[in-house]
């Protein structure tokens, strides 16, 4: 089973095809809108890795040096793993809502 989990109005499914919108059948392409991770207690745009650690090591996340090709980060209550790609220019979707997952009503994301 292969295919990308969307998220909309507040439903998740696993999309087969991720280049057609399981939802209406429309193409998605160059009009697909940007999404931007949101610090909900602040209202803030998590810009870099530098503002998302902070925002993490508040919420008790803990960095993991291991991997040098990722941003791993540990909550020693939980057993969640976040893990991100070392470069900020690759932090995609899939990332955000991960951590939109494992920090509830912390965090969201929004389309810009």
């Amino acid at each position: 089973m292969s295919g990308v989990w969307v998220f909309k109005n507040g439903v998740v499914r696993l999309v087969e095809n991720p280049g057609v919108d399981s939802f209406d059948g429309s193409r998605q392409g160059s009009n697909t809108r940007r999404k931007l991770l949101i610090d909900t207690p602040s209202n803030e745009a998590i810009t870099s890795y530098a503002v998302l650690e902070h925002k993490l090591s508040i919420l008790g996340w803990e960095r993991y040096y291991d991997d040098p090709d990722l941003l791993q980060f540990h909550k020693r209550s939980t057993i969640h793993l976040i893990s991100l790609p070392k470069d900020f220019s690759k932090f995609k979707s899939m990332h955000m809502f991960d951590i939109v997952v494992k920090n509830r009503n912390m965090f969201e994301v929004r389309d810009v």
